[in-house]
């Protein structure tokens, strides 16, 4: 008789457990997209023109690369219309396939640096020079959620 119990315990366990497991199974309403990043840039006064060169040139090329290389899916340069007192004049909107790995970061700051004929050093530089036309306000990274 002990042994017809633990036998209907047992099945009973099993029949509640295959009713809770279709719920658990149900598959999301979303899937992970393509990853946003999103600068914020202040483009100090007399500045704008010398800025949007660099965005046009430097800027343009990088993200062009990343395109080629199969990193980023598209880029924008969009201008605040109206700004207010601590928002940005420009944001620079970056639409990656996929977040990287350390490794990934690495080889393409490599092919960056290559690109544009200098090392780490003239990178960090070069970035110090362009303070002297912008601020950055800040960047936020989100990722895209793709309704089923």
């Amino acid at each position: 008789m002990t042994m017809m119990k633990t036998f209907v315990a047992g099945a009973a366990m099993l029949i509640a457990a295959a009713q809770v497991t279709p719920a658990l199974a149900q598959e999301s309403s979303y899937k992970p997209g393509t990853v946003w990043e999103v600068g914020r840039i202040d483009v100090l006064p007399g500045q704008f023109e010398n800025y949007m060169d660099w965005l046009a040139t430097s800027w343009k090329k990088i993200q062009e690369l990343g395109k080629t290389e199969g990193v980023v899916v598209n880029y924008h340069v969009l201008a605040t219309n109206n700004p207010r007192a601590g928002e940005p004049d420009l944001v620079l909107v970056v639409e990656y396939k996929d977040y990287q790995t350390t490794a990934q970061q690495e080889a393409m700051r490599k092919k960056v640096n290559a690109l544009l004929s200098q090392d780490d050093r003239q990178a960090v530089a070069a970035s110090g020079e362009r303070g002297k036309m912008r601020e950055q306000l800040g960047s936020t990274e989100y990722q895209e959620l793709i309704l089923k």
